[in-house]
């Protein structure tokens, strides 16, 4: 069983989107998604620089349209046995799996974008931070003297902290036994109660859409389960927002059901790197140009 992965925000790049469209087929369905969701897509994926990018109202939507239409390249209209997104790519992995349709991820992520970018900003000035390696109690006890959120425990030494500004400063300077902590780039604390304001305006923008029952085996992000209700799958995404990311829990069911293979679509690299460390000897394709799809559609037939 090969599972197609959707990266999440922090994983996107100036001009990762230039290669693809030599792909006319892939240049298409980007003009389509864009006109989905009202972001000019090609314009971000190509010329705009990295703090344009980092625009949560930009990045998101981008990241989306990227995982979309290139693991629509890559399946050439399959559906992929198992599927699973990380944070904002929950929407692309439920598109592929059939769950929603191509545009109502694309409508959904661009309301949800906007409702994360004007929380963040509505609040005290907050943040996130990477901590890597040290001891999972040390790293657990450090984050609640600071009074800061697992936001994403993404398995392999990683969780991502998220707070106050302050508190993540303070664990900057103050770092848990064996661990290196790096901030982030972002412009708030994702994934944390911070985030309410949000889950009330994409809950009401799923509220007018439809979805269907995944055709894939798709994962959720709260516990790394199957869901196989469209309607529990769109209500766990609008609630993610505000809520942990349990990456590791998705890669523990991944071995679980016998994930032999991964792919992880455009822009490939984040989570075939967490899978290398916490899926050992899995094989795994990151998607980052047109010239990685032949080793990914060698895996997937395997």
């Amino acid at each position: 069983m090969i599972a197609v992965l959707c990266p999440g925000q922090g994983a996107q790049a100036p001009g990762m989107l230039a290669p693809w469209l030599e792909l006319p087929s892939v240049a298409a369905r980007l003009g389509e998604l864009a006109e989905a969701s009202g972001v000019d897509i090609v314009r971000h994926g190509t010329s705009s620089d990295a703090d344009t990018i980092r625009d949560t109202a930009i990045a998101q939507p981008l990241l989306v349209a990227t995982a979309i239409a290139t693991g629509r390249e890559l399946l050439g209209g399959a559906i992929p046995a198992l599927t699973a997104g990380h944070s904002v790519g929950e929407l692309g992995a439920a598109a592929l799996a059939g769950a929603l349709t191509d545009a109502d991820a694309m409508r959904l992520v661009t309301v949800r974008a906007n409702a994360m970018a004007e929380a963040a900003a509505s609040s005290e000035p907050t943040s996130m931070a990477a901590v890597l390696g040290g001891v999972e109690e040390d790293v657990a006890a450090a984050l609640a003297e600071h009074g800061l959120t697992p936001a994403n425990v993404n398995g392999g030494g990683q969780v991502v902290a998220a707070g106050s500004k302050a508190a993540i400063e303070a664990l900057v300077a103050a770092p848990p036994a064996r661990a290196r902590v790096i901030e982030l780039q972002v412009a708030g604390a994702f994934h944390t109660t911070y985030m309410a304001p949000a889950v009330a305006a994409l809950d009401a923008a799923a509220g007018v859409t439809t979805p269907a029952d995944p055709a894939a085996i798709l994962l959720s992000n709260a516990d790394g389960a199957q869901v196989a209700d469209g309607a529990d799958a769109l209500a766990r995404i609008v609630r993610q927002v505000a809520n942990p990311v349990r990456w590791d829990l998705c890669m523990r069911t991944m071995l679980e059901l016998g994930v032999t293979g991964i792919v992880e679509v455009a822009p490939g690299g984040v989570l075939t790197g967490l899978a290398k460390r916490a899926m050992k000897g899995v094989p795994a394709v990151a998607l980052k140009t047109p010239d990685d799809l032949a080793a990914a559609r060698e895996l997937l037939e395997a």
